[in-house]
């Protein structure tokens, strides 16, 4: 199994930036989408934004447009996440996720990902 390595949250205040690193133990799959889901006190499990490895294909939930920023480095095995203008809404404990499944199709379903890090908090103070 992958492990995937969360670094970077911690406290930020409204309109800050924070810079999110999930760092894979090794590469596995020819190609597949790496994923970044956040979940909130109460509140189900959500999307935030997706990369497909190979193409470098983004999708982001509405929410981060503009503002978050997912790339990847394919020399590290990297996923990063950088976040600007952050919001006190943005408070969450964010995971990295791995898909072996390289479609497009499935940026944002969650339940096409199958491998989890652990998480890492980001707390945003207004």
């Amino acid at each position: 199994q992958v492990q995937l390595v969360e670094s970077g949250g911690g406290l930020a205040q409204a309109w800050g930036s924070l810079k999110l690193s999930c760092a894979a133990s090794r590469r596995t799959f020819i190609d597949y989408n790496m994923g970044w889901f956040r979940q909130a006190p109460g509140k189900e499990r959500e999307f935030v934004a997706a990369i497909n490895w190979n193409s470098g294909i983004t999708l982001y939930v509405d929410s981060v447009k503009g503002r978050f920023t997912i790339s990847r480095d394919n020399a590290k095995n990297t996923v990063y996440l950088q976040m600007n203008s952050l919001k006190p809404e943005d408070t969450a404990v964010y995971y990295c996720a791995q898909s072996r499944y390289s479609s497009t199709t499935y940026l944002r379903d969650i339940s096409r990902y199958d491998n989890w890090g652990q998480g890492t908090q980001v707390t945003v103070s207004s």
